[in-house]
């Protein structure tokens, strides 16, 4: 007679609780790549809603501060002496530049300005500093393609370092910029100063690349110690992305790389790529050891 009671096995697993969201960490935000690119699409449009101009602002700002540097610098201050072709060579270094303080800033804000998706939605907590670099990555896009209309209309000449060194300059800034966004974003949870100091270093940024001024002007005031110059891995990104772009359009480009570039170029940059790796893996661990603290201080 049938007693209504299933009496189907019960398979009981022996296994540690696991949360519902499991975190390896960077691995696992891009395994959630749908997640990532929602995330993505979401501060682009949030960021250009209510805006006239809209994706245009991209072209804008890269324009409008070439322009300001360009005249104070360039002209004003004289820092085009002697350089051959020196708007290409300001354009280019301020690619670079931009995109570092975009993911560096936009990055340590990620939490905090995420807080309602974090209260409400598991998913990896890196997923937001991640988000940020790409966002400002899409943005590079724009400057670059200025930079390669104007590099043709004056006569560019690629040769095969060209693009091994915009991809080795794009990979350093996109490693050390998530690395240093998911260190910092960790820091502005607990304690919301680091947010105003990021914008402070920013500042520093500027002037400490060879951006507005040839790095031969750092080897005649440091000499032999130049080299030390190069230890900052946003420099090296620069130098490179001249190398890919301005060196090109320069009346003798083996002349302009010998004057204007440091020797072993390539060294210094596979050494900061490499350095911005271990950075991103030791800032990884650190985000990984305190990231559960994150919710009860976004309260």
């Amino acid at each position: 007679m049938a007693t209504g009671v299933d009496e189907r096995p019960v398979r009981i697993v022996d296994a540690p609780l696991a949360p519902p969201a499991e975190n390896l960490g960077l691995l696992s935000v891009f395994k959630r790549r749908y997640l990532l690119k929602l995330l993505v699409q979401r501060e682009i449009s949030g960021r250009y809603s209510n805006s006239i101009l809209g994706v245009f602002w991209s072209y804008i700002n890269p324009l409008t501060q070439f322009c300001v540097y360009w005249l104070f610098m360039g002209k004003i201050m004289g820092a085009d002496k002697g350089m051959d072709n020196y708007p290409v060579h300001l354009f280019a270094g301020l690619v670079v530049v931009h995109f570092f303080t975009e993911t560096f800033g936009a990055g340590t804000r990620s939490l905090l300005g995420n807080k309602g998706l974090l209260k409400k939605m598991a998913m990896p907590k890196e997923m937001f500093p991640v988000a940020s670099m790409l966002v400002s990555l899409y943005h590079l896009v724009p400057a670059t393609l200025i930079l390669v209309v104007v590099c043709l209309l004056s006569g560019w000449t690629p040769t095969w370092e060209t693009v091994p060194s915009f991809l080795l300059a794009l990979g350093i800034v996109m490693a050390l910029g998530t690395a240093l966004s998911l260190v910092f974003s960790l820091a502005n949870v607990f304690f919301r100063d680091f947010g105003s100091a990021v914008n402070i270093l920013t500042n520093y940024v500027r002037f400490g690349v060879p951006m507005m001024y040839p790095f031969s002007m750092i080897e005649l005031a440091l000499g032999d110690k130049s080299w030390i110059y190069l230890l900052n891995p946003i420099s090296d990104a620069v130098l490179l992305f001249q190398q890919a772009f301005w060196v090109g359009v320069t009346k003798n480009p083996e002349q302009t790389a010998a004057e204007h570039l440091p020797e072993h170029l390539w060294l210094f940059g596979l050494g900061a790529f490499g350095a911005s790796l271990v950075l991103l893996v030791i800032a990884q661990l650190v985000f990984s050891k305190h990231e559960n603290k994150i919710p009860e201080r976004l309260t």
